[in-house]
């Protein structure tokens, strides 16, 4: 049986890491300035995580949402106090997309509407609701298509004002930090305006913090740059270092009831004890600090190269915009300096994306081997 051919692969079969790197079934070994899509947020391998996966595996690996499982609440009163989101309630599922999939699902649930009201260049995943909102029509199958979706200028109030006005949206889904979409960063402002209006409307405001969150921006969440408490709060790639685990941190204002929400492998015991390892890493080496220092390094030292036509980004979340389409730059920083970088939407910009446990000697790795392959690349235009 062959698989199902929709991934591009790069020549390179990694088979360990260690903290930002991964090495390949050779040994040699790559900077890792992408951690798999913002998916390995403490480091590869840490000890501590695997300590405590391993202990649990040898004890319970599953069991349903049926009986009492303690990890969960353990897991879930340790978010609420590292996040500071203390008195939101918690979801677990797989994914983004899922947790975007349910959070989808509550907003029409509480308003009894179905309009969603999402940004241009916005990503939400690739579900059936989740991809509806998503600003890609090349994935959206005519099944997906099964509500009305208004995609606005990002950062436009004025348009999201006009929207909101007709009165028929249930939600208002939003990335603070767009990643696919080439790190557009929402203002203060607008995300402030956008929560008023949402209250004044009676729409549900989703934050999607899928790729943004857990620590990547240097706040545990990206809203809380912003003076503002969004209704429901969407997460994954960072909460399981590379174990499959999402959730949606729910305001008290919704009300549960059984059988509202339900999933099969969400919260499950190895999640929880992947999610639980991962937050006290974050606390005890205080990981969100150092993304707020490097990140404000890279930002620093990236501005000062001349052929870069933009960079943005907060903590460990960067687009470095150039004048070219930066597919071939991506290939020789991954095959001839061994980093692994990102793409975007946008075919001109590269993401960083690297654990938050980057140190300031990788950083400075990675601002050499960039700036002599980006000179290399600019001779040749």
């Amino acid at each position: 049986m062959n698989l199902f051919n929709v991934y591009p692969l790069f020549d390179v079969e990694p088979v360990k890491g260690k903290g930002c790197q991964i090495f390949d079934k050779n040994g040699t070994a790559y900077l890792d300035m992408y951690s798999g899509h913002g998916v390995i947020s403490v480091g590869h391998s840490h000890p501590i995580y695997i300590s405590k996966l391993s202990a649990q595996i040898q004890n319970l690996t599953f069991y349903s949402n049926s009986v009492q499982n303690p990890l969960q609440k353990e897991f879930a009163t340790k978010l609420g106090l590292v996040s500071g989101c203390d008195d939101y309630e918690l979801f677990l599922c797989n994914s983004g997309a899922e947790a975007n999939e349910n959070a989808l699902k509550l907003a029409s649930f509480q308003t009894n509407k179905k309009k969603v009201i999402a940004f241009q260049k916005g990503f939400h995943g690739r579900t059936s609701a989740a991809v509806n909102v998503t600003d890609n029509p090349k994935i959206k199958a005519p099944l997906n298509l099964g509500f009305p979706v208004e995609l606005l200028p990002f950062n436009d109030i004025v348009a999201v004002e006009k929207a909101l006005l007709k009165g028929d949206a249930a939600a208002v889904i939003i990335e603070a930090v767009q990643g696919i979409g080439g790190i557009n960063l929402a203002t203060k402002e607008f995300l402030t305006q956008v929560q008023f209006l949402c209250q004044k409307h009676g729409a549900v405001l989703i934050l999607d913090e899928v790729q943004a969150g857990y620590g990547r921006t240097g706040k545990f969440f990206t809203f809380q740059h912003s003076d503002i408490q969004p209704d429901l709060i969407t997460m994954a790639k960072g909460m399981g270092n590379g174990f499959p685990i999402g959730g949606v941190l729910i305001h008290p204002k919704f009300e549960a009831t059984y059988g509202l929400l339900g999933h099969t492998f969400g919260g499950n015991h190895l999640a929880c004890t992947a999610g639980i390892a991962v937050l006290e890493i974050m606390e005890s080496e205080k990981l969100m600090d150092n993304s707020t220092k490097i990140g404000a390094y890279l930002l620093e030292e990236l501005s000062k190269i001349s052929e870069i036509k933009e960079v943005r980004g907060k903590g460990l979340m960067i687009g470095i915009e150039l004048d070219f389409a930066i597919k071939r730059l991506r290939n020789m920083l991954l095959y001839d300096e061994k980093i692994f970088t990102g793409s975007s939407s946008n075919p001109n910009v590269l993401r960083l994306l690297p654990p938050l446990c980057l140190s300031q000697n990788e950083a400075n790795l990675f601002l050499k081997k960039f700036k002599k392959q980006l000179a290399i690349i600019t001779t040749k235009l």
